[in-house]
């Protein structure tokens, strides 16, 4: 039996449902309209136990779903060729990935929370922008359109939601130039970024390559990061978690990009390397044996460094004596020992803080900063990693997520994530990655690799107004901010 969309492993019984039947209720953004909506289920039925939630997974309970995609240039086949390859590609990628297409279930008895692989399927939506395009959409050097949220599904459910709505939701828009958007909203007590990513890849492999039957990067569904755990988080009466930010707070948001050269003058200045001797840093920064392991601040950490500089000085209200927090999110899954597979499906992460006096990060020079993160992350092995479980295991809960002292950052995702790498459905690479509305507040960064690679990053930054518009006149952030991205439109051709 072919691959199919709307049939179930189990049954001939139709799962689309078209828009007039269900009568879909207009997007808060009347620019983006849906068209159909439907339930894609996975070609297989699924052999798969159930799933335990994981001591990383539990805390997620109380995040927003994770939302993230892809701009894509105009298709070159027909938008109902292209909705069926996308749907019947995502259902083959369903059976490779069960927990996707099952729900969350509360064993009455002990509490305990896992992931029924039971094959109810996932949320697709097709939806048309014919006013919006790549350029009003990723204009250059502006804050980020509203608009973009509504190229997501599911806004507004939390991971505890999952008990009663898809683990999973897709939504494919059509611009008004042609080109196309693919949204993927996935539940954060399911996926970490990396699952995230390995999934995307995934169904983009399918979909580019119909006749294969297998994926080169297929997860490890066993449960073996801290999976011996007995530890619960108790909902009485079922009721969910409270999300542990404020929704409604005034919001700007933005993408700054940094080139190459500009990472690597920051990687410099960090690890203060003399410049005036050419051979010996060109050295340095291409020949790792040269380095002691974990001598060298990388990259990202004196990119972030500088992050936490620019933004503690834009915050104009806070006082020297006060306290800031750089939060990261880091990969325990190569950290632990024994090391769990790099393809690991399910969270595998802990979030770092580093702590110091807002005038001493304001004022320091960048590698006093940048030497507080890297000799935090650098020390964040098998044994912290161990402890920190421990001591959640004496009083499990939510992570608490939020800026509630105004002077947090909270730095997300990451420029090793395989965005742009692997994600070409078969009609070319996409141009421009975007979130959702899902998780953010004052201080929210994410990480992106550069749209021109080459060690390139851009970083999505959330900010209170004020704070924005004070670090848009940050002379010494803006001069790293690169020129390219942010002042080159992109377009649909």
């Amino acid at each position: 039996m072919s691959p199919s969309l709307s049939t179930s492993p189990t049954s001939a019984a139709t799962t689309i449902i078209n828009s007039n039947s269900l009568q879909l209720p207009a997007t808060k953004c009347p620019l983006v309209q849906p068209i159909t909506k439907c339930t894609v289920l996975p070609d297989r039925k699924s052999t798969q136990s159930d799933l335990k939630l994981s001591v990383s997974d539990l805390p997620m309970l109380s995040c927003y779903y994770i939302q993230k995609g892809l701009f894509f240039p105009p298709p070159h086949i027909p938008i109902h060729r292209l909705f069926s390859l996308l749907t019947r590609s995502l259902s083959r990628a369903l059976s490779f990935f069960p927990g996707l297409a099952g729900k969350l279930t509360t064993n009455p008895d002990d509490g305990r929370i896992f992931i029924s692989c039971n094959d109810v399927g996932v949320e697709f939506i097709h939806a048309a922008a014919p006013s919006l395009s790549l350029q009003l959409l990723l204009r250059p050097s502006h804050d980020v359109p509203m608009e973009v949220q509504s190229l997501f599904a599911l806004n507004g459910a939390v991971s505890y939601d999952g008990h009663f709505r898809p683990l999973a939701a897709f939504q494919f828009t059509e611009l008004g130039d042609g080109a196309v958007f693919i949204g993927c909203t996935a539940n954060h007590a399911v996926v970490d970024g990396t699952s995230f990513w390995n999934f995307f890849n995934a169904w983009a492999e399918l979909c580019r390559s119909p006749a294969t039957t297998t994926i080169s990067r297929p997860p490890d569904l066993r449960r073996n990061f801290f999976g011996d755990s007995t530890a619960v988080i108790l909902f009485p009466g079922g009721a969910g978690p409270e999300v542990t930010f404020s929704v409604g707070a005034p919001l700007r948001e933005r993408i700054f990009s940094f080139t190459n050269a500009a990472v690597r003058e920051l990687k410099s200045r960090a690890n203060r390397w003399e410049r005036d001797n050419a051979e010996l840093y060109g050295k340095r920064i291409h020949d790792k044996k040269l380095i002691a392991e974990g001598e060298e601040i990388s990259s990202f950490q004196s990119l972030c460094a500088q992050m936490w500089r620019s933004v503690t000085r834009a915050r104009k209200h806070l006082r020297p004596e006060a306290l800031t927090t750089f939060r990261m999110a880091v990969n325990c899954r190569h950290r632990i020992f024994p090391p769990i597979d790099k393809f690991y499906f399910g969270n595998a992460i802990q979030s770092l803080p580093t702590t110091a006096k807002v005038g001493d990060v304001a004022e320091s020079e960048l590698w006093w900063a940048a030497e507080l993160l890297h000799r935090n992350v650098a020390a964040h092995w098998d044994e912290k990693i161990r402890k920190g479980v421990a001591d959640w295991e004496t009083a499990p809960r939510c992570f608490p997520l939020g800026n509630p002292d105004g002077a947090g950052i909270t730095m997300g995702s990451s420029p090793r994530f395989p965005m742009y790498e692997g994600n070409d459905f078969g009609w070319g690479g996409p141009v421009a990655v975007r979130s959702g509305k899902a998780n953010k507040f004052d201080g929210k960064f994410s990480a992106f690799p550069g749209r021109y690679g080459g060690g390139s990053v851009d970083i999505e930054v959330c900010l209170a107004p004020e704070t924005m518009a004070a670090l848009l006149e940050d002379e010494e952030f803006m001069y790293y901010v690169s020129k390219g991205f942010e002042g080159e439109a992109v377009d649909a051709k």
